[in-house]
């Protein structure tokens, strides 16, 4: 409120990160005031299924904004200088990169203030991608080791299922 924003936004990765600043952030804003943005892209496959029952549980209004084509795009405009190099961490930082303008151009144009999901045990041991995850101008859980994460996740649902489960249970993945 000091900074005038009334309305959040944030990248809903399904994972458990999100999904706790998510939660946090509807509790704080009521759920009509936070806005989850899902991009999927061509790797991701139950992810989008628990953001999408976490939205419906929190009262938010997702919004869905596929990253495949932009992806590609990326992938083809970079062909010349990556032809011939294998498969490495510059294309998989290109997913990160890719939903970041799409969440500060959606922050941009309707004035919602990006939440960072980045938890300290990533930032710690350097797990997040620069110009990417790392976009936001409040690190929610910033100071909050993972697996506080986690028991976060399990007080905000010791009433009831807030969280899906499956979002708690299921292994990390990048």
């Amino acid at each position: 409120s000091k900074m005038g924003f009334t309305h959040a936004i944030l990248g809903s990765s399904g994972g458990i990160d999100s999904a706790v600043v998510q939660a946090l952030a509807s509790a704080a804003l009521g759920g009509d005031c936070v806005h989850p943005v899902l991009m999927p892209s061509m790797f991701s496959d139950h992810s989008v299924s628990d953001a999408e029952k976490l939205s419906a549980n929190l009262g938010n209004e997702a919004i869905t904004i596929p990253i495949k084509s932009l992806y590609d795009g990326y992938m083809e405009a970079l062909s010349p200088v990556f032809q011939g190099k294998p498969f490495n961490l510059a294309e998989e930082n290109l997913q990160a990169r890719s939903r970041a303008v799409l969440l500060m151009a959606i922050s941009n144009k309707l004035g919602y203030i990006l939440l960072n999901t980045s938890n300290k045990s990533e930032l710690s041991v350097g797990y997040s991608t620069l110009y990417g995850d790392l976009c936001g101008a409040i690190s929610v859980i910033g100071d909050v080791y993972k697996n506080q994460v986690y028991a976060l996740a399990r007080y905000i649902n010791r009433h009831e299922e807030i969280i899906p489960v499956n979002i708690i249970e299921k292994a990390p993945s990048a």
